[in-house]
């Protein structure tokens, strides 16, 4: 698990064994391994294909005689290496949990130290009887530690040559030569991760909170990384395994990752009903709808792509970015049905080398307008990242849907007001920010089975889960997923919510307006639960939300500003002006005055709020507000705004003690946001 941005183990001796950087990066390739399985469960008895399948652990081939089909090591090294790790109680079935894998992860590393030690003549290790045994202990790929790929990193380095071309500061470093490390160089200051983060989600940042001077010493660098990664956070990012030490040295196989994933969320955008309502023509009734609207993008991809691929008379079904397309048939029906006018020739069908065939598939795609994303031997070697980019790109370009909706009866009412659709936003991003082993897509359908609820509560009240009685998803019987979600009301009701209309019936119906009300009673004792633990700061005094108001407040006061707000919902809070002088009285150096409006007309509203978020993220705030939310005052992001300030201000080296005895404040008075 994670605490206070360290990844911890309940076993000391096996913490002891990794720095933070390296447990970062193995919680990395865990997830990364976890997720690459179709059923999102990763198995003891699957762990040996699963790592050799992403080429964690490989083998040469010299020794591929004595190796089993699936893995480097033979299958009686496996058994024994599963054997020396897996406690009584933990069964081939098993799901592999971090821990688990890690001690795997331990395990291999120790054989093969001591294969190389018995290669040397040290004694100890594996001990094979054929020659190949010096081959794989010496292999290249002995470690889940800081591998990238060469056709990734030139990908992503394609991708940003085009797309940030044009940019006025970036224009002089550009373009990126992706057979050198010059694009981990690029980073290192911070500005080209956060263009990046606008291009994939515009006006994400206020980019006249970017440090852009030629030379930015190091404060400067650590803001715009600070900013960088806490807006990489409010777009959807995992980066529970990343630092701004990380950014500031330019690790790749951390910068890659998180490149990745900012790309993949651009190409990715318009691969929903709000944005691309013409994927209705995906469904043929409401319970269809349902499950179209609680699918990841990418499998809404997988199904867009089989759909298109029906009118091909195309036999098979793609269930993946990797094995089904290497032949690629799949990609040359696809672009068939999508472009007939640009077909290949000769046909595909007629050419049986595997590469010539991937050739023949780019060059109809580069016909069609469509960037390559990948070569041809990626597409033979079955890499999912790469693909999954090309095949958005396609439904990007020309997605062959109808632009005439087809008019049904039970899509009617699937648009929200745009408050709830803004408030189901920020509890999704702050939900996977937390860093749980589910990663949600839509708040109302993902969480209706309760696991996701008992995930987020066992991270914010840790121990209050009952995982005996808790059933693991896929959950098929409807009376486990009440289950689950009567014992998160349960819990609720033991940390004191407020629960009176709420029953674990709402949360499996998927009661949104119920939700909502529940996650925000989450979120808000999570970030009280912060300043909670910072207890020695405010002189042993438990801390409600009137605390805070008072806080934010005297802060302002003292800074000799006369700004005030009388509640969370104050009005005045629409024009900035507060939020901006109380993060200039936290940090006098992070505001540049010349750019604060008086905050009077709605455009300088707006430019205010913009710049407040990014200044208060590059603070080191974590926060999934729109500027949207303080334009119109909505209390609920009003107090996480100023709570996240306070926690970031107190948590300091240099922060004073909060002395609540002088504010005659009542603990139980709860008024401020009501």
């Amino acid at each position: 698990m994670e605490f206070d941005g360290l990844v911890v183990v309940s076993d000391p001796c096996l913490q002891r064994c990794f720095t933070q950087a390296d447990l970062r990066a193995i919680q990395a390739q865990y997830a990364g391994l976890r997720d690459a399985v179709p059923t999102g469960r990763l198995r003891l008895r699957d762990l040996p294909a699963a790592l050799t399948s992403l080429g964690r652990v490989t083998s040469t081939a010299g020794e591929k005689e004595n190796s089993s089909p699936e893995a480097g090591f033979t299958d009686e090294e496996w058994a024994s290496v599963l054997k020396a790790v897996a406690r009584a109680e933990e069964k081939p079935l098993l799901d592999v949990n971090f821990e688990l894998f890690l001690r795997v992860y331990s395990e291999i590393q120790l054989r093969l130290k001591g294969g190389n030690k018995a290669r040397d003549g040290g004694g100890g290790g594996i001990k094979r009887s054929s020659s190949s045994s010096a081959a794989f202990l010496t292999a290249s790929t002995t470690t889940l530690l800081h591998t990238i790929s060469e056709s990734e990193k030139a990908s992503y380095v394609g991708h940003i040559n085009a797309y940030l071309a044009e940019d006025p500061f970036l224009k002089n470093a550009l373009p990126v030569d992706p057979a050198t490390d010059q694009l981990f160089h690029l980073t290192k200051d911070g500005v080209l991760l956060c263009k990046l983060i606008n291009l994939a989600v515009p006006g994400t940042i206020d980019e006249r909170a970017i440090n852009t001077k030629r030379l930015l010493n190091l404060w400067e660098k650590n803001e715009n990384h600070t900013l960088c990664l806490n807006s990489a956070k409010a777009i959807g990012c995992t980066v529970v395994n990343i630092g701004t030490q990380d950014l500031a040295e330019g690790r790749p196989h951390l910068i890659l990752g998180l490149i990745s994933q900012i790309i993949k969320i651009q190409l990715l955008a318009d691969v929903n009903l709000k944005s691309t309502p013409q994927l209705v023509e995906l469904v043929e009734d409401s319970q269809e709808m349902e499950e179209l609207m609680s699918l990841s993008p990418e499998k809404i991809l997988l199904r867009w792509m089989n759909f298109q691929l029906k009118k091909g008379g195309f036999q098979r079904t793609v269930t993946n970015f990797s094995s089904d397309i290497k032949d690629s048939d799949a990609y040359a029906c696809l672009l068939n049905v999508l472009a007939p006018e640009c077909s290949a020739r000769p046909s595909l069908m007629s050419v049986n080398d595997l590469l010539h065939r991937a050739r023949l598939v780019l060059e109809h795609a580069d016909r069609m307008g469509c960037k390559r994303y990948l070569a041809p031997k990626d597409i033979v070697d079955g890499l999912q990242n790469l693909n999954l980019a090309f095949v958005a790109h396609i439904f990007q370009i020309r997605n062959g849907l109808s632009k005439q909706m087809k008019q049904v009866s039970f899509v009617d009412g699937l648009s929200d007001d745009a408050q709830v659709s803004r408030e189901e936003r920020s509890f999704r991003l702050w939900v996977n920010s937390l860093g749980i082993s589910t990663y949600i897509n839509n708040v109302f359908e993902d969480l209706r089975n309760g696991w996701v609820l008992l995930e987020v509560m066992d991270k914010v009240a840790p121990g209050s889960v009952n995982w005996k009685m808790a059933n693991q998803p896929p959950i098929k019987l409807p009376f486990r997923k009440l289950e689950n979600c009567n014992q998160v009301v349960k819990i609720g009701k033991e940390i004191k919510f407020s629960l009176v209309n709420i029953a674990g019936t709402d949360i499996v119906q998927g009661s949104k307006k119920l939700i909502l009300a529940f996650l925000w009673q989450l979120m808000r004792f999570n970030i009280l639960q912060l300043l909670k633990n910072l207890r020695f700061r405010l002189n042993g005094k438990e801390i409600m939300d009137k605390d805070i108001l008072l806080w934010a407040n005297k802060q302002v006061k003292d800074s000799g500003k006369q700004s005030r707000m009388e509640s969370f919902k104050d009005r005045s809070l629409s024009s900035g002006i507060f939020f901006v002088n109380l993060l200039g009285a936290v940090e006098p150096r992070v505001v540049n005055w010349s750019l604060v409006t008086k905050g009077e007309k709605d455009e300088e509203k707006q430019m205010n709020a913009s710049y407040i978020i990014s200044v208060a993220r590059k603070l080191g705030c974590s926060i999934f507000l729109l500027p949207e939310d303080i334009l119109e005052v909505n209390q609920k992001m009003m107090l996480t705004l100023t709570a996240s300030i306070m926690y970031w201000n107190l948590k300091r080296p240099t922060s004073y003690s909060l002395d609540l005895e002088t504010s005659s404040i009542s603990t139980s008075d709860d008024s401020a946001s009501e």
